[in-house]
C-alpha cells in the first residue's frame, strides 16, 4: 500500500491510497474497501471499489479528511489507512498502514519547508547500532537514545550509511524526528575490499526499491539519500550517470520526496554534474566552500550532510588549550574543551555562522550523535583505541561537554547552564585554567570572585574570513573565564 497526501489545507486533506492486489485467475466477486482512521481511533472516511471492473492490479482511491491533524516535530500525529479485500461478504485479507498528514518542500534560496514553514535541520548522523550493545536491535535502548537526541534539541537523523531498521523509523514517526534514509556507502567503486561494490551493479536497484517502498509511507522520512562519499563523485561521466539512475529510481517509486547524497569532494562535484543531478546537494564538512557551492549550483540550497567531526573524550581536559587538527597525546584521549577536530573537519561554531546568516543553508547533520565502535581518529592505528571520539554522547550513553554546547543552541526553550571543567586541579595551583560556560541566556553573569580572577564573557563570533577561528571564539551566549 502507498499513501500520499497531495492536497493539504487547514480545512481538508486529500488522502490517496494505492493498494496492490493479486487475485486468482478467473475469480470474480471481489471488492476492496479503504478506511481512514484518525489519531484518536475514529473512522473518518471510507470507500468501496469493485475489482472485477479493473484491468490493473492496483486500486487507486482518494478519500477526504476534514480539519487534518498534521504530523509535525512537536505534534507527531499519526493516522491509519486500512485496506480490506473481500469476496462477497468474506474477508480475505487486510493491510494497515500508518501515515502522517504533512507537507515538505525544498525552495531555492529559502531551504527546507515543513508544513509551509522554514525548518533548519538540527540533525545527527548515527550508525544503526547501539555501541557496546551491538548491532542486534534493542528497542528500549534505541528509544532511550532518541530521547537523548530530543533533549539536546535534535530534530533529524541521517542513517549513516546504510538502510535504517524499521524500528528506528517507527520510533521517529512517533517521536517527531525527521529522517534522511540513506541507502549505500559504496557504489561500484571500491572503498573497502569486501564491500558492497561486489553487488552494486546487480543489486542496487532492487535494494533501493525495497528501501523506498518500505518507508515511503513514514511521515518522518523526508529525504532519500543514495550514497555517501562514493569514489564515483570524482568521475563526471560515471558519477553523473549513476547519480541520475539512482535518483530516478527514487522518483519513480516515490515522487513526493527529494533525493540527496553526502559528498566530500566539493570542488569536483560542483563542476562535474554530480551535485547538479541531485534534488538537494549534500556536502560533508568544509563549510567555507558553501558559498561557492551555492553560487554554482542550480538548486540554490546547500545541506550540511555531515558537519563538525569534533573529537573529545568525556572528562578529559588538555593544557594548554589550543585549537588544532589531529592532535594526539600519550593517553590516547582528546580534550573535552572541544577545540580539536580532524584534518578534514572543523568545530561546531564554524558551521553555525553559516546556518545563522545564510537562509539557503538547510542546516546540518553532526558527525556524530553517539560515539561508536571503529574509526578512532586521530588514533586510527594506535592500540588500544577502537572507539570513535566524534560523538556528543559517549559509548556509555553519557553526554560529553559538547552535548550541552549543542543543547544551549538547539533547545533554547529549555534552560541550559553547563560549566567546564571542574574547579579543583591538584598540581595546577597558581596556573591559569580556562573555564567555559554554555548557557541558554546570551549574557551569563559570573560571581565577583570569578570576575576578580579575570573572568570575561565571550562574544558572538563574526562570520569567518577563513574556516579557522581562535579557540576562544564561541556561539552567542557562551562565556569563558579563568580561575
Amino acid at each position: 500500500m502507498q499513501v500520499a497526501t497531495p492536497v493539504i489545507s487547514d480545512e481538508r486533506a486529500e488522502v490517496n491510497v494505492r493498494t496492490s492486489f493479486s487475485l486468482p485467475e478467473g475469480a470474480g466477486g471481489y471488492h476492496l474497501t479503504a478506511h481512514i482512521v484518525d489519531p484518536q481511533g475514529r473512522e473518518l472516511a471510507s470507500s468501496r471499489l469493485a475489482l472485477d471492473e479493473l484491468t490493473d492490479t492496483v486500486a487507486d482511491e482518494t478519500l477526504t479528511v476534514g480539519a487534518p491533524q498534521r504530523w509535525d516535530l512537536d505534534t507527531p500525529r499519526l493516522y491509519r489507512a486500512v485496506s480490506r479485500l473481500y469476496r462477497g461478504d468474506r474477508l480475505c485479507d487486510s493491510v494497515v498502514t500508518r501515515f502522517g498528514i504533512r507537507s515538505i518542500e525544498v525552495v531555492a534560496h529559502k531551504g527546507f519547508l515543513l508544513n509551509g514553514r522554514v525548518v533548519k535541520f538540527k540533525g545527527i548522523n548515527n550508525h544503526d547500532d547501539l555501541g557496546p550493545l551491538g548491532a542486534a536491535l534493542n528497542e528500549s535502548a534505541l528509544r532511550r537514545r532518541l530521547l537523548m537526541l530530543k533533549d539536546v534539541g535534535a530534530n533529524a537523523v541521517r542513517t549513516a550509511h546504510n538502510m535504517p531498521s524499521p524500528e528506528l523509523v517507527r520510533l521517529c514517526d512517533e517521536m517527531g524526528l525527521m529522517v534522511i534514509a540513506e541507502s549505500f556507502d559504496e557504489w561500484a567503486g571500491t572503498k573497502v575490499a569486501n564491500g558492497y561494490h561486489k553487488y552494486f551493479n546487480e543489486w542496487s536497484e532492487r535494494d533501493l526499491v525495497n528501501l523506498v517502498r518500505h518507508f515511503r509511507n513514514a511521515p518522518s522520512v523526508v529525504m532519500w539519500s543514495i550514497g555517501n562519499e562514493v569514489p564515483e563523485q570524482y568521475n563526471a561521466a560515471q558519477g553523473t550517470a549513476t547519480t541520475r539512475r539512482l535518483r530516478d529510481i527514487c522518483r519513480r517509486e516515490d515522487p513526493t520526496r527529494p533525493v540527496t547524497m553526502g559528498m566530500d569532494a566539493a570542488d569536483q562535484v560542483v563542476t562535474n554534474g554530480v551535485a547538479a543531478a541531485l534534488d538537494v546537494p549534500g556536502f560533508n564538512y568544509r563549510p567555507h566552500k558553501y558559498q561557492n557551492n551555492y553560487n554554482n549550483l542550480p538548486q540554490k540550497v546547500v545541506l550540511g550532510s555531515e558537519s563538525a567531526s569534533t573529537v573529545s573524550s568525556r572528562g578529559v581536559y588538555k593544557f594548554p588549550v589550543r585549537r588544532g587538527a589531529m592532535l594526539t597525546y600519550d593517553d590516547n584521549q582528546a580534550s573535552s574543551y572541544d577545540v580539536e577536530c580532524c584534518r578534514w573537519s572543523n568545530l561546531p561554531e564554524d558551521d553555525w555562522v553559516w546556518h545563522d546568516e545564510k537562509p539557503w543553508t538547510m542546516g546540518e547533520f553532526v558527525w556524530t550523535g553517539f560515539d561508536y565502535l571503529g574509526e578512532p581518529t586521530p588514533y586510527d592505528t594506535d592500540w588500544p583505541s577502537h572507539s570513535s571520539y566524534f560523538g556528543m554522547i559517549d559509548l556509555a550513553n553519557i553526554p560529553k561537554d559538547r552535548f550541552y554546547l549543542y543543547r544551549s543552541r538547539w533547545n533554547p526553550a529549555q534552560e541550559t547552564l553547563h560549566v567546564l571543567p571542574h574547579w579543583t586541579w591538584p598540581g595546577r595551583e597558581g596556573e591559569v585554567t580556562p573555564f567555559s560556560s554554555t548557557p541558554t541566556t546570551p549574557r551569563p553573569s559570573f560571581s565577583s570572585t570569578a570576575r576578580a580572577r579575570g573572568a570575561w564573557p565571550k562574544t558572538r563570533p563574526s562570520r569567518p574570513k577563513t574556516p579557522q577561528r581562535p579557540p576562544t571564539s564561541r556561539r552567542s551566549g557562551a562565556s569563558s573565564a579563568t580561575a
